[in-house]
C-alpha cells in the first residue's frame, strides 16, 4: 500500500494553482505565433526532417506582458513548493514518493478505489 501523506493546505494550495498556471501558460503559448518578433516564413529541408514555418506577425506587447506575468508567477510557485517547510521533515525516498503524491494531490480516487498512481 502506498503512503499517505498529510500535506499542509498551503502546500496543496500552491501547488494546485503551480499546475493552473502552467496549463494556463502552456494554452496561450500554443495560441500565440512561433515567434515573438515579426519573422518571415520559412522552409528548411537540409536536417534530417522538414522544418516549415510560416510568417509570424509577431507578439504583441499585451501578449508579451502575459506571458511574462505567467512565467513570473510560474517560477515563485515553483520555488515556494520546492522549498516549503513540509520537506525538511521527509529524507531520501520518501520526499521523493511525497512530491510525486503532492503532483497528483488534484486527483481523488474513484469511491471505492485506489489512489492514482504517480
Amino acid at each position: 500500500m502506498a503512503a499517505t501523506y498529510d500535506f499542509p493546505s498551503d502546500l496543496l494550495a500552491g501547488q494546485e494553482e503551480l499546475r493552473q498556471v502552467q496549463a494556463e501558460l502552456s494554452a496561450l503559448l500554443k495560441r500565440l505565433p512561433w515567434s515573438v518578433e515579426p519573422l518571415d516564413g520559412f522552409s528548411d529541408d537540409t536536417g534530417w526532417r522538414l522544418v516549415e514555418r510560416p510568417a509570424s506577425p509577431g507578439w504583441t506587447d499585451d501578449e508579451q506582458a502575459e506571458v511574462e506575468k505567467l512565467r513570473r508567477r510560474e517560477h515563485e510557485l515553483v520555488v515556494f513548493v520546492s522549498t516549503h517547510r513540509y520537506w525538511a521533515e521527509l529524507t531520501g525516498v520518501d520526499r521523493v514518493h511525497a512530491r510525486s503524491r503532492l503532483k497528483h494531490a488534484h486527483r481523488r480516487p474513484p469511491p471505492g478505489g485506489t489512489e492514482p498512481p504517480p
